[in-house]
């Protein structure tokens, strides 16, 4: 089939008005609640924006039409967008005073601390993970509108979940201990490889949906199934990884300044 370079411009952006306007919507509540102390988290408020900007790029930019109508592997790192980039940025642009309020009530705050507990989290996103990535679900979704939305918001969900161990902690006896969350993200990065080697690796086209649509730069849809699970391999691998050498960085600078503070006070007891 010879390859049509009109089916696609990079100067063309598509996406729905209701994503627009959620992501405004998003964006404002987020600074009603901040507001009051602004000046004291412009930092969070810039990585918050950012999150929200990779959303709407995921979402409303040219990699949206690609990942719908041309190619897996575009579908790949939108997902990738959504889960390890967007949600990430969102949660530790919040401010955990922001969050307290949620908290407040006894039947909420259980919710919200069986639903983000690290195994709890662990099994919701990888089981989601697993699930819409079974030829059936995904294809269907690719199909159906409506079960898209359900598949990102889902996608979205699970990753908030499996994030908030990590970046959202409202006390002390609610952090998770720099040496678990080490083991945790380690296992985090370990199904997005073995998955993403499972579609890497098979000798089929398991999302038919990509094998009919049409061809974009001469890409078979063997090869860009193959580019797809190696993105998610490697890269979805890698993020956690990447969050995890920040963590162990975090935790030997903290060992390292509580040292260093019992060794001064050590010597101070030894002159009185």
């Amino acid at each position: 089939m010879p390859v049509d370079f009109t089916l696609f411009s990079w100067t063309t952006w598509s996406g729905h008005p209701s994503v627009l306007i959620g992501l405004l919507l998003l964006e404002i509540l987020y600074l009603v609640v901040v507001w009051p102390r602004i000046r004291q988290c412009l930092g969070r408020v810039a990585t918050f924006t950012a999150g929200v900007v990779s959303l709407f790029l995921a979402l409303h930019s040219p990699l949206h039409e690609l990942s719908d109508h041309y190619l897996f592997s575009a579908h790949m790192v939108q997902h990738l967008i959504l889960q390890l980039i967007a949600v990430p940025l969102m949660l530790l642009g919040t401010p955990p005073w922001a969050v307290r309020p949620i908290v407040q009530h006894n039947i909420t705050r259980n919710i919200l601390h069986a639903v983000t507990s690290p195994v709890t989290a662990f099994l919701i996103f990888n089981g989601i993970l697993i699930l819409w990535h079974m030829p059936l679900l995904y294809n269907a979704a690719l199909h159906n509108h409506n079960l898209h939305i359900l598949q990102h918001l889902m996608f979205i969900g699970s990753a908030v979940l499996i994030w908030w161990p990590i970046f959202i902690s409202l006390d002390e006896s609610t952090r998770l201990a720099y040496p678990w969350q080490i083991l945790y993200l380690f296992l985090l990065s370990l199904l997005p490889a073995i998955v993403g080697a499972f579609i890497t690796f098979s000798g089929s086209v398991l999302y038919t949906f990509y094998a009919d649509a049409p061809r974009l730069w001469g890409i078979s849809p063997l090869y860009d199934q193959q580019l797809g699970g190696l993105i998610m391999k490697v890269a979805g691998s890698l993020v956690f990884w990447l969050v995890l050498i920040i963590v162990f960085f975090k935790w030997f600078n903290r060992e390292e300044a509580q040292s260093q503070h019992a060794q001064a006070n050590k010597q101070l007891g030894g002159h009185s």
